[in-house]
């Protein structure tokens, strides 16, 4: 009895969160409404929220967790801690791994993906860090570098203001935390549509979601995509493509693709991952 006693006032501690990952397309507003970082905030638990910050994919980590610490401090959570890793090692530490357990929230900063990868990808670390969240047990955000790191295969870099082509773009191995998706960030500020597109003929067992800065494409656990932001998520959709000439070109000859299905969503509209079709909007968003 006093055992089960114990786990109820444990359950009424626990604060209210309402688990989602969250792909940001950079530069999101970190003075004035902040938004997107409000959604996180108040997804991971609002007052009640235990924030750790990963800023491993900046050049300067400590500055950077500063950054976020301080705001998340000012919205009011709970604590807020930033990890700073600078090597594999660290993120085999088993020690380092229980800590997640105490963590409504997760953010990862912006930065260079490849340095995020090389650092946390395949470590024990990142595998709890994905199992947590496939339980639904706290709220991880990504943004710039830390949104592209999301998916199974990641953009690591390439070129804009040319058709696509294979070579336009790279692509590495990433986090898998949304292993069908490929992102892609800063999009339409970058002109970053035709690389990935190429993205997507290389992987046309991929969703590709190009993201805009100041713009969040929020997974919700029920498969629903929601946008959030002052930008627009681009979906790039594949899956009843009828035609792609990849196999049959050079590197840097162009790609035809017929049957590709592109989706341009703003703050509010939904798509549905699984049914691969968007939604209506949601009536539970404050306008932007």
């Amino acid at each position: 009895m006093l055992q089960l006693e114990s786990e109820l006032n444990q359950q009424r501690m626990r604060p209210s969160i309402k688990t989602a990952v969250m792909a940001i397309g950079g530069a999101e507003d970190k003075i004035r409404g902040r938004q997107i970082l409000h959604s996180f905030f108040d997804r991971a638990g609002s007052t009640k929220a235990r924030i750790l910050i990963i800023p491993s994919a900046s050049r300067e980590p400590e500055v950077m967790g500063r950054i976020y610490r301080d705001i998340f401090k000012d919205m009011g959570a709970l604590s807020v801690e930033f990890l700073s890793i600078s090597d594999r090692q660290q993120g085999e530490d088993p020690k380092l791994c229980d800590c997640l357990d105490q963590f409504t929230g997760v953010f990862m900063s912006g930065g260079d993906q490849i340095r995020l990868c090389d650092l946390l990808a395949e470590t024990p670390l990142m595998e709890k860090l994905r199992s947590l969240v496939q339980q639904g047990q706290l709220t991880l955000a990504g943004t710039s570098a830390g949104a592209a790191a999301l998916g199974q295969q990641m953009i690591t870099g390439g070129g804009s203001g040319e058709p696509p082509s294979r070579d336009l773009v790279d692509l590495g191995i990433g986090l898998g935390m949304i292993p069908q998706v490929i992102v892609d960030q800063h999009f339409h500020n970058r002109n970053r549509l035709a690389r990935l597109i190429s993205a997507i003929a290389a992987n046309p067992d991929k969703l590709g979601i190009g993201i805009d800065e100041d713009t969040c494409a929020l997974f919700e656990r029920d498969g629903l995509i929601q946008i959030l932001g002052r930008g627009t998520v681009t979906i790039v959709d594949p899956r009843q493509s009828t035609y792609t000439n990849y196999a049959q070109v050079g590197a840097s000859d162009p790609l035809s693709i017929s049957n590709l299905r592109l989706h341009l969503l703003s703050h509010g509209d939904c798509y549905d991952l699984h049914k691969c079709k968007v939604r209506s909007k949601r009536v539970n968003l404050p306008p932007i």
